[in-house]
């Protein structure tokens, strides 16, 4: 199991994955909008996704958990 956190702080603009999702690397994960900008964060391995622990219009800190890989 892995923990996808997140690379910087920002407020979650769109959640492109569900549990049970397969992901696969350079697949987008999620969308954070930062300092007006909207950034796609992006799987870095394989998986299927067991949990997404945000919504949109959360918002997240570096290093926050936001998704959990199996």
């Amino acid at each position: 199991m892995a923990e996808v956190a997140c690379p910087m702080a920002g407020v979650v603009a769109e959640v492109k994955v569900q549990p049970g999702d397969t992901v696969e690397p350079g697949q987008d994960l999620l969308i954070l909008e930062s300092m007006k900008m909207m950034i796609p964060f992006q799987s870095e391995t394989n998986g299927v996704v067991r949990e997404v622990k945000v919504n949109v219009g959360d918002f997240v800190n570096e290093g926050d958990v936001v998704i959990v890989l199996e």
